[in-house]
């Protein structure tokens, strides 16, 4: 690089430092919003992961993610690394304007499979999907429904020999991948035309559900932490008076939300099932329920992430957006994280809301554990 250039540029680094310090504080603050709500419009209609797992196809294990908007996705990384592809640093020097116009991934970059992108991807606008992982990152994933069409590509390549060894390792994936999805595909195809499919996701639910829950009660023991319970008493500004006195009745449906709700789908609807109220009570709390292998796990590690949230919330409205955030309720719109909130929403003292919140005459003041 000449001197030139760097003296340009340390120039302008002057020119905008100096522009700052003359331009009126408002209207820094204003260019200081336009420049965030730029970035913000650029990915705030970015689908987000809701739903992800895991993929098992021979020796590979491809992480997968269905999408807020109904969109099946692989994460690219992953299928590339499982596949054997590589990104190459001349191909990504040497795209062609073509290739840069139809967001070609630059795995499929490549001179000597261009004509079998055009065969199998050629009437596709994109091959790959922006999305928001579920810690909300964004990340890069290939739509599932084209992965048959990728590994058409290498497998044709490869059939007319236009591949070098260490690119046959793709297509010997691409085979793999091909015959499991064949014989996937028919099954699917049966389960669709008998109406079993219907059943098939009934039963896969209900796996999921045995998985947690037990037929029984089990033997009551102490499940959620004194400190799960000080924080909402300190974030909705309550005074504490330890486990032994009753807690406001709300509580009860807070710990619903707060926990039952997002430990797996359609758990809290099994548990209302399950352990219903009868004459007024229940016959135990709804951890009881819980399977020690899978339930409680899933209960531990929930609260630990919960409490964190707690820790760092300054208020009530905090810590929900927090958790909204981080652990969504399945099928639950995501809140935009106004961060306004975090700092302008302090923690006012209230009164115990049997006076202002409606009652849960349902709900007993041990339902949600308290009694532990």
């Amino acid at each position: 690089m000449d001197e030139n250039s760097d003296t340009k540029r340390e120039a302008g680094k002057i020119g905008g430092a100096r522009r700052a310090e003359i331009l009126p504080a408002d209207r820094r603050s204003e260019i200081a919003k336009q420049a965030a709500s730029a970035r913000w419009d650029k990915v705030k209609d970015v689908p987000r992961a809701e739903y992800s797992g895991e993929l098992k196809i021979g020796d590979m294990a491809l992480p997968c993610s269905v999408l807020s908007d109904g969109t099946r996705i692989l994460t690219q990384s992953d299928f590339m690394s499982g596949m054997g592809m590589y990104y190459s640093g001349w191909v990504s020097k040497n795209r062609s304007p073509e290739d840069l116009a139809a967001d070609v991934p630059l795995f499929l970059a490549f001179k000597t499979i261009k004509p079998f992108i055009d065969k199998h991807l050629g009437d596709l606008q994109s091959v790959t999907v922006s999305y928001r992982t579920e810690r909300g990152a964004i990340a890069r994933g290939i739509r599932a429904e084209i992965i048959p069409k990728i590994c058409d590509v290498w497998l044709d390549a490869d059939e007319n020999k236009k591949l070098g060894v260490r690119q046959k390792k793709v297509a010997q994936q691409a085979k793999l991948i091909m015959r499991a999805l064949a014989h996937v595909g028919i099954i699917a195809l049966v389960d669709e035309a008998t109406g079993y499919q219907e059943i098939r996701n009934k039963l896969a639910l209900q796996a999921i559900l045995d998985a947690f829950l037990r037929t029984e009660l089990a033997a009551w023991a102490k499940r959620f932490p004194d400190e799960f319970y000080k924080h909402i008493f300190r974030l909705r500004g309550w005074k504490w008076k330890g486990r032994g006195t009753n807690p406001p009745q709300v509580v009860a449906a807070y710990t619903k939300d707060i926990v039952y709700a997002r430990l797996a789908p359609k758990i809290l609807e099994e548990l209302e099932r399950r352990n219903p109220i009868e004459g007024g009570r229940r016959k135990g709390a709804h951890h009881q329920l819980l399977t020690e292998d899978v339930g409680h796990p899933a209960l531990a590690q929930h609260l630990h992430a919960v409490v964190t949230l707690m820790r760092v919330s300054k208020s009530w409205s905090q810590f929900k957006l927090m958790l909204e955030i981080a652990h969504p309720k399945r099928g639950d719109t995501l809140q935009l994280p106004l961060m306004a909130d975090f700092a302008t929403d302090p923690i006012k003292p209230k009164r115990p809301p049997r006076e202002r919140e409606p009652s849960l005459f349902d709900i007993q003041p041990d339902d949600d554990e308290t009694a532990d």
